[in-house]
């Protein structure tokens, strides 16, 4: 038996309470039945009306803010995508059949979002608690006693609204200090054009956009190319200090080693003098484009993945060794080669990308082989954004990934 068809539209309007939809302009684009009847305007007054024409701050009082208070939080959610709910808001509306009349009224706002199949908001909802004849009931019933509580009440609620914008503030400060940081310790490769590289960085969910994992791309004296990755233990502003640290040692370590092995060698001896830095796992490619040759080394790190022009996936994965600082005495590193050929992928990534808890690691990496046999075809910009999608968890990664694609 099929499920009956449902009117939206219908249930919309009988929804009890006050709702609305705005535009992203703030304009009207429907309102239900008790929004049209509580709001003391006509459907018609409302619809493809800009809000705060509708309904704008009480010219006779200085000290109105209702208006100003909604739009900050109608921007709010419209810059965020997220719900946002006011304190209690005292707005004065103008009376609908006497103009320059104002009456007194009390909203408890909650604004939504709307978003499209590629998360932009399309239409806010705009849902409004009156609270207006509770308030003056109490009034009535307890007369001195009940103004009292209802300013002290009003009071509360502003001194709440002021301090979550305080602390929106704060938070956007931190957040810009966080993308500078992020901007000045992993900034975008500068490579030869005819290089085809892609590189993204998902810090996981609440990591204030900044976290341990890194990546690191550099043109070596000979010609050849050293790619690395590496994965600080933690999340956050700590782990980043640490990982920037770590990537610029490898990065210089790189240019006067010998070999990948020689520059982890040589990162290791560093780490242990770098607090925090414990437990960090690396690899480091070396990229031989001339004589066809990927020369590979890893501190406990997850395999790097090639990508054949034919589809199949190969992991470099016969030089691994403990991670940086697992060993009380210094010991020399594996080093090993693979061969590639023009028109394979290279593809480097830390475990946000692939593990899962309660999975063993082998199941991530066939799960990544999958994801790259099936978009072969694609460029590197385009296959490392399949990457995210298929393999980050739809409501949002729990651990840092780093990734590198490289056309060879």
């Amino acid at each position: 038996m099929s499920e009956p068809a449902i009117d939206y539209r219908a249930v919309f309007h009988a929804l009890p309470g006050m709702v609305a939809l705005l535009t992203p302009e703030l304009v009207y684009s429907d309102a239900n039945d008790d929004f049209v009847t509580n709001s003391g305007r006509p459907r018609e007054g409302l619809i493809g009306r800009y809000l705060f024409d509708v309904f704008p701050d009480n010219p006779n009082d200085p000290s109105a803010s209702g208006a100003t208070n909604l739009a900050a939080s109608l921007r709010r959610v419209l810059a965020s995508g997220e719900r946002d709910t006011m304190a209690l808001q005292r707005y004065d509306v103008e009376s609908a059949d006497r103009p320059g009349e104002w009456e007194e009224r009390y909203w408890s706002p909650i604004n939504a979002p709307v978003l499209d199949s590629e998360g932009r908001v399309v239409l806010l909802i705009h849902r409004v608690e009156e609270v207006t004849e509770l308030i003056r009931a109490r009034g009535r019933a307890a007369g001195d006693r009940a103004r009292v509580l209802e300013a002290e009440l009003y009071t509360r609620s502003r001194e709440l609204q002021e301090a979550n914008q305080r602390l929106r503030q704060a938070h956007a400060r931190e957040r810009s200090v966080a993308l500078a940081l992020q901007d000045a310790m992993l900034p975008a490769p500068r490579l030869p054009e005819h290089h085809q590289t892609a590189v993204r960085y998902q810090p996981a969910v609440g990591a204030l956009n900044v976290c341990g994992d890194w990546y690191d791309l550099v043109e070596l004296p000979d010609g050849t190319m050293s790619v690395a990755v590496g994965d600080v233990v933690g999340h956050g502003l700590a782990a980043a200090g640490v990982m920037g640290q770590l990537r610029s040692a490898l990065s210089a370590a790189s240019l006067t080693s010998t070999g990948p092995a020689k520059a982890l060698e040589a990162l290791g001896l560093y780490a242990r003098s770098v607090e925090g830095a414990e437990s960090t796992t690396a690899v480091s490619v070396h990229i031989d484009r001339t004589g066809g040759t990927l020369t590979y080394s890893s501190a406990g790190h997850p395999p790097p993945a090639l990508l054949r022009h034919g589809g199949t996936v190969e992991f470099l994965d016969r030089a691994t060794d403990p991670p940086l600082g697992a060993r009380p005495e210094h010991v020399a590193r594996p080093q090993a080669q693979h061969a590639c050929s023009s028109g394979d992928t290279l593809v480097l990534y830390t475990d946000g990308l692939v593990e899962r808890r309660h999975e063993d690691i082998d199941v991530g990496l066939a799960r990544l082989a999958e994801s790259l046999a099936a978009h072969r075809t694609l460029g590197p910009e385009q296959l490392a954004d399949a990457l995210l999608l298929d393999l980050l968890p739809a409501a949002g990664a729990t651990d840092d990934a780093a990734l590198v694609v490289i056309r060879l």
